[in-house]
């Protein structure tokens, strides 16, 4: 499935809240454990109840942890030669003894209670602006390395359909010559059915060549096309061409790079059957073995041939079209006939 960078950046817009919260619960986890730590050491100097002990300290924890969340976003714009965690640190440090001095104004606690207070203060203040810094730091730079993936994910994204829409441009004009030239062998004959040709030619291309252009197709959408080129085929020579379906019901709503099934045929048809000849028969084999899905057909023609690349032409776009989409997760495989012929094979994930 295809996203694009609107909708990344939407779930990134909706994931925000969700990281915001995450980053505040850590940083009162961390402020709760250092002051519990801390108060843990001055418990035995402590005259007071130890509840009261703990409450103190971790009113200074939550104190320091929202100093040091509130300069983080206030102000937004600090001048060049001041760093933003200069300022959070230096709030710190000033948060600590106000808090300080507030609560032993409002308590009735000795001057002890007091001197321990402020010792306490000054334990947690540099811990937990150190804490905030690392944590800080590490969010940073995770939310870096997520926007460079979207970025990047992005980019291959559009170069990927610059690719596919590349080689799908290759596809119709190649299929539509070929079929033109097969066709043409009948017209010059002079068959008493080149009209009749003709008129279907005409319908089933103004039905195909939409088609050529859809960015996915299926199994069944295939088989619409492949199923009247086969008839048009079977008019041009209709006693050197036999051809037979056999597919299974539970692959038709497998999703495949459009024109596959019909560039197999069509390649059968043109390097197979044509140059035979007695002609040939084509056999087509479809089906889902599980999480895969197989494409066979089959011709009885030449056999293979050499070529420049291995493959012609429909064949080498139709395998690197499958590269892209499924990586390599689909093959695309010749298997020479016995004693003529050649079987082509799709070996694709079975998507729907």
């Amino acid at each position: 499935m295809k996203v694009s960078s609107a909708a990344m950046s939407e779930v990134a817009t909706a994931a925000r809240p969700v990281g915001i919260l995450a980053k505040t619960a850590r940083r009162v986890a961390v402020a709760l454990a250092v002051a519990i730590g801390a108060g843990l050491l001055i418990l035995k100097p402590w005259k007071g109840p130890p509840s009261s002990l703990f409450l103190s300290a971790i009113l200074l924890g939550l104190s320091a942890t929202t100093a040091f969340a509130l300069f983080e976003v206030w102000p937004r714009r600090l001048p060049r030669w001041l760093q933003r965690w200069v300022l959070q640190v230096v709030a710190v440090g000033l948060f600590m003894p106000m808090t300080t001095f507030l609560m032993h104004v409002l308590s009735t606690g000795s001057n002890h209670d007091w001197l321990l207070l402020t010792f306490l203060a000054v334990l947690l203040a540099p811990w937990t602006a150190l804490a905030a810094i690392i944590r800080q730091k590490e969010d940073f730079a995770r939310d870096q390395k997520l926007a460079f993936a979207l970025e990047r994910s992005e980019l291959e994204r559009q170069a990927l359909d610059a690719r596919l829409h590349l080689l799908q441009a290759q596809v119709a004009p190649h299929f539509l010559f070929n079929t033109l030239a097969n066709v043409q062998a009948l017209v010059d004959a002079g068959s008493p059915h080149a009209s009749t040709v003709l008129r279907s030619l005409i319908a089933y291309l103004r039905a195909a060549v939409p088609l050529l252009h859809e960015p996915a197709a299926t199994i069944e959408r295939e088989l619409q096309l492949v199923r009247p080129y086969l008839e048009l085929m079977h008019m041009r020579m209709p006693d050197r061409l036999q051809y037979a379906m056999n597919v299974d019901p539970s692959a038709l709503a497998v999703r495949c790079p459009p024109t596959t099934l019909l560039t197999l045929v069509e390649n059968a048809v043109r390097h197979g059957i044509d140059p035979s000849e007695e002609g040939g028969r084509i056999d087509i084999d479809i089906e889902r073995l599980g999480e895969r899905c197989v494409v066979r057909v089959t011709d009885t023609g030449v056999g293979l041939r050499p070529s420049a690349n291995g493959l012609g032409t429909g064949l080498t776009t139709l395998r690197e079209r499958l590269r892209l989409i499924f990586g390599n997760a689909a093959e695309l495989r010749l298997i020479a006939g016995a004693p003529s012929g050649v079987a082509v094979e799709v070996d694709m994930p079975a998507q729907t």
